[in-house]
């Protein structure tokens, strides 16, 4: 089932994609969960599967405003593809274990909302993602076990101001927050939908022209150890999204550097998910 949050006539939903169209959840369980997190949190998929079973959309795609699926603060994981420590300078980190920081909500526009690019850079850059979902939290979860705690998979920019990311060596999280630099959606696929999670196919396209193109099977940590680790920090709880980290291609690392400007469209394409869609606009 796809999964997505939306705006139809001014009232906030979330529902399931039926074809071109969507199904209102929210208006059938409500008085369960008022917003998709809730849904998430609450363990609805089952109900929702008997609702949604020989059911049409109540509107169309096109007449909704999309809405991050879920909204939330996102722990993201960098290089965590094996292609990746190619692009990034020889030494001077260890990449035994993964790199961790957060993205605020504000700084995440949904699908066919405008990406920010900022006053005070000219290096706005795109990195495509695949996010998890939690489904099912847990402490200190064992790698055998991961797979069975993800609700589901969403598509996500995690938008970089590169030279701000710069300001200081040790930290990336001011780079990496700017209003409505990034994005995430459109929808959450769930984990039933997603024959092998191992499998999957990455590709960020800018104006058409493939940038990024990478599959799962590439990844330096697995979803089930990146659950593990995370897990041993702190506890992961259901509609936790967790970021799992981009391939190579960046524009900043092109030669020359090509960084996003006013006009550009970034689609952000993982196989049995979807495509995230986003125009770039300066702020």
């Amino acid at each position: 089932m796809k999964l997505a949050s939306y705006i139809h006539k001014d009232k906030p939903s979330y529902g399931a994609v039926i074809g071109d169209g969507l199904f209102d959840l929210k208006s059938r369980l409500g008085d369960k969960a008022d917003t998709l997190a809730r849904f998430i949190e609450q363990d609805l998929l089952g109900e929702a599967q008997k609702l949604v079973e020989g059911a049409s959309g109540d509107s169309a795609i096109d007449e909704v405003t999309f809405l991050p699926p879920v909204r939330r603060p996102v722990l993201c994981i960098g290089v965590n593809y094996k292609s990746r420590p190619d692009e990034l300078p020889a030494g001077g980190y260890s990449w035994k274990y993964p790199s961790l920081f957060w993205r605020t909500p504000s700084a995440m526009a949904a699908h066919l909302q405008p990406i920010l690019n900022p006053p005070e850079s000219d290096k706005l850059d795109y990195e495509g993602e695949i996010a998890i979902i939690i489904g099912k939290g847990g402490r200190r979860i064992a790698t055998e076990e991961g797979i069975g705690h993800i609700f589901g998979y969403t598509c996500f920019n995690d938008g970089s101001v590169r030279d701000w990311m710069k300001h200081t060596s040790a930290n990336v999280t001011s780079g990496k927050n700017f209003y409505q630099s990034g994005s995430v959606g459109p929808w959450i696929t769930t984990a039933d939908e997603i024959a092998d999670p191992h499998d999957m196919t990455l590709e960020v396209r800018v104006n058409g022209e493939t940038r990024q193109k990478d599959t799962t099977a590439n990844l330096m940590r697995p979803y089930e150890v990146l659950l593990g680790y995370v897990s041993s920090i702190m506890p992961v709880e259901p509609g936790d999204v967790i970021a799992t980290g981009t391939p190579i291609g960046v524009g900043g690392k092109l030669d020359p550097p090509v960084w996003l400007k006013a006009g550009d469209v970034v689609e952000i394409e993982v196989s049995g998910v979807g495509v995230l869609r986003n125009t770039v606009v300066d702020e």
